[in-house]
C-alpha cells in the first residue's frame, strides 16, 4: 500500500507486496531518484539465519504496535492471517491486524508479510536492473493509523527486508523504513517533537543520517502534480545495507522501535480537542490527498500490483471516507491555510 502495509521495495507500501494469508484473530542528502551507491545491497553468507531473525523481530514488532494502539482507542485490533494459495503468483502469507470503527481510531491497519516470487517486479529492480529476473524474498511491517479527531495526525511507518536471490549464488540484501506524520491541523511542538524522537533513532548510527533520511522523505512523499508536501515528513529510507548484515538490521530496528516513541505523546495530547464538523470535512478533503499520493506516486503500491500481492492488504492504508473540492483554496488567515504555508512545506523543524 502506498503506506499501507508492507512496503517492501521502495517507499511504503512494499511490504504488501510481500503478505500472505495466515489466520484471524557519502553523508549528504540525496535524492529519490539517486539511491546511495556507497550502500550496494550486500551478499549474505547466512540468509537463512538472518531472515528467520529479521522475522522474528517483525512479528514482535507488529503484536507491540497492535497492542499499544489497541489499548489507547480501547478497541482491540482484529487479526486476518492469510497465506498465498498453491500455484499463485507469490508464496507465503502474512498477518493483517485492522482496527475500523474504534474509539479513537476511524480506521488503522498493522500489516506483516513475508513473500516470495520467482522474479522482481519491475519497481522493484528500476534502480537496479542487474538484479533484474532474480528471484526475492520481501518481508516487513507496515502501518497507517487514521484517527477520527482531524487534530490527531494521520501516521504512517513501516521496517522491511528483501532478498534478492539466483541460484548458485549468494543472497543480496538491503533494508528500508521509516515514518512520516500528516497532520490536518498543525501544531509546531507535534512536529518536533516526531523528528527528534527520528534523529534520536539514527544518531548512533551516524548523525549524518537523520538529515540524508529526512531529505529523502521530503522528496518522497511530495504530490508532484499539487506541488505539495503530502505531511509534514519524518525520515525515510531504502536500499540499506552500509555496514554490513547486522549493523543494517541494528538501524532497522532502531526505527521500528521508535515509532510508539514518536506517535503517542501526540495522540495523547491531542486526542481530547474539541473539533466542529467543518473541521471533520477539511479533514475528509486533505484525505483525498493521502489516496492521491497512495495510488499515483507509491512504489509500494506499484509494487503489491505489479508482484500480484493481496489487494487488500496493498490498500488498507486508505482513509475511511475522503472528499475532494474543484480549485478549493483555504481562507486566508484561517488553520486551514496555515497547514499550507506553516506544515506542508519542507523546513527544518530542529
Amino acid at each position: 500500500m502506498s503506506d499501507a502495509l508492507p512496503d517492501l521495495v521502495s517507499g511504503s507500501a512494499l511490504l504488501s507486496v510481500s503478505k500472505r494469508r495466515v489466520n484471524p484473530g557519502t553523508d549528504q542528502p540525496q535524492s529519490m531518484s539517486e539511491p546511495n551507491r556507497s550502500a550496494e545491497p550486500r551478499e549474505q553468507e547466512d540468509a537463512s539465519r538472518d531472515i528467520g531473525a529479521v522475522r522474528d523481530y517483525l512479528t514482535g514488532l507488529q503484536t507491540r504496535i497492535a497492542d499499544a494502539l489497541g489499548n489507547f482507542d480501547g478497541t482491540a485490533f482484529a487479526t486476518d492471517a492469510w497465506t498465498r494459495e498453491p500455484g499463485a503468483h507469490l508464496r507465503g502469507g502474512g498477518v493483517t491486524r485492522i482496527l475500523e470503527g474504534g474509539g479513537f481510531f476511524e480506521r488503522g491497519g498493522i500489516g506483516f508479510s513475508d513473500v516470495q516470487g520467482d522474479a522482481l517486479p519491475p519497481s522493484a529492480s528500476a534502480a537496479r536492473p542487474q538484479l533484474a529476473g532474480r528471484g526475492f524474498e520481501a518481508l516487513g511491517v507496515s502501518l497507517v493509523m487514521h484517527p477520527r479527531n482531524p487534530h490527531c495526525p494521520t501516521v504512517h511507518a513501516n521496517v522491511r527486508m528483501l532478498t534478492a536471490l539466483k541460484e548458485g549464488e549468494p543472497p543480496i540484501f538491503w533494508f528500508g523504513g521509516g515514518m512520516d506524520l500528516t497532520p490536518i491541523y498543525g501544531y509546531e511542538d507535534d512536529a518536533r517533537h516526531f523528528h527528534q524522537v527520528c534523529r534520536d533513532a539514527l544518531d548512533p548510527f551516524g548523525v549524518a543520517l537523520y538529515p540524508r533520511f529526512k531529505t529523502w522523505c521530503d522528496e518522497y512523499f511530495y504530490l508532484k502534480h499539487r506541488n505539495e508536501q503530502r505531511g509534514i515528513g519524518g525520515i525515510f529510507f531504502d536500499d540499506y545495507a552500509e555496514g554490513g548484515f547486522e549493523r543494517a538490521f541494528a538501524l532497522m530496528r532502531s526505527v521500528g522501535d521508535a515509532f510508539l516513541k514518536a506517535y503517542l505523546p501526540i495522540i495523547e495530547r491531542r486526542c481530547d480537542t474539541p473539533y466542529t464538523e467543518r473541521e471533520r470535512e477539511f479533514q475528509a478533503y486533505r484525505r483525498g490527498r493521502y489516496v492521491e499520493f497512495n495510488l499515483v506516486f507509491d512504489r509500494g503500491t506499484h509494487f503489491g500490483l505489479q508482484s500480484g500481492g493481496r489487494t487488500e492488504s496493498i490498500l488498507m492504508s486508505m482513509p475511511p471516507a475522503a472528499n475532494w473540492r474543484y480549485d478549493w483554496t483555504p481562507a486566508p488567515g484561517t488553520p486551514e491555510a496555515r497547514l499550507y504555508s506553516d506544515f506542508l512545506v519542507r523546513r527544518e523543524w530542529l
